[in-house]
């Protein structure tokens, strides 16, 4: 039977929007630009006495994460407070869930370098599982501004590029604050996060715009606390002292 619209004529039908790609969402010009940030690989910033330790400078075990994939065990590599990234054996999450918070990481991309762009040291961090800083070999190696190491993920580049050399340990202090949402599930007010890369400041009081997308556009989805998540996306990037406040 036709569907029918006002006046008893056939019902109008529009075509559906067109497939997404990545590349959609993606912008390359104008690239952040390039400062020399302090060397940070001996510049330990220990825990203050209200942080939650999530890696430990002497760490031998993975005992705050588990794996995304439930049942499926943490396969990283740790050995003296160093964890590394197994690829394919999936992304890690913490077992406990927060809200707003001061975060403190330390990464490194791998010294041999293979591949480019997005194929080049690639990790990221969540923020309450859904909102990513993007970690990125970004040293001499350039890739769509809102993709490269410190930036919202798809949404908003660093200010600048403060990468430091493959092999050198990187900082980044997160300031995040999570969105509101009112009880019926709609946005009250948006996620703000900033970001100091190796001391330098590469995200402002950053408006989060919803989820960070790998295809499509950001999507507002109401939610609690949620965990942060530490990506395997196939590259043998290192973490160490990872350390939380609660806000």
């Amino acid at each position: 039977m036709t569907a029918l619209g006002a006046w008893g004529q056939e019902a109008k039908t529009y075509p559906e929007p067109a497939p997404m790609t990545p590349q959609m969402s993606e912008f390359w010009t104008p690239q952040p630009r390039i400062v020399t940030p302090p060397d940070m690989d001996n510049a330990i910033i220990a825990p203050p006495s209200d942080a939650i330790v999530l890696l430990g400078l002497n760490d031998n075990a993975i005992t705050q994460w588990v794996n995304c994939e439930e049942g499926k065990p943490v396969a990283w590599e740790i050995k003296e407070g160093i964890m590394t990234v197994t690829p394919h054996s999936g992304s890690i999450r913490t077992k406990q869930e927060f809200g707003d918070y001061q975060l403190h990481m330390e990464w490194s991309a791998p010294t041999e370098i293979v591949g480019e762009s997005q194929g080049r040291g690639n990790s990221g961090v969540f923020m309450q599982g859904r909102y990513e800083v993007q970690i990125l070999d970004c040293y001499q190696n350039e890739s769509y501004a809102n993709g490269q190491a410190g930036s919202i993920y798809k949404q908003t580049p660093p200010l600048v590029n403060a990468c430091q050399k493959p092999g050198k340990w990187n900082t980044y202090d997160i300031i995040y604050t999570a969105p509101r949402f009112k009880e019926d599930g709609s946005l009250q007010s948006n996620g703000r996060i900033t970001v100091l890369h190796n001391g330098v400041l590469i995200q402002n009081n950053t408006l989060i715009l919803g989820t960070t997308e790998f295809i499509g556009f950001p999507k507002i989805v109401a939610h609690g606390k949620g965990p942060i998540i530490l990506q395997d996306h196939l590259n043998p990037v290192r973490f160490r002292n990872i350390w939380i406040r609660e806000l």
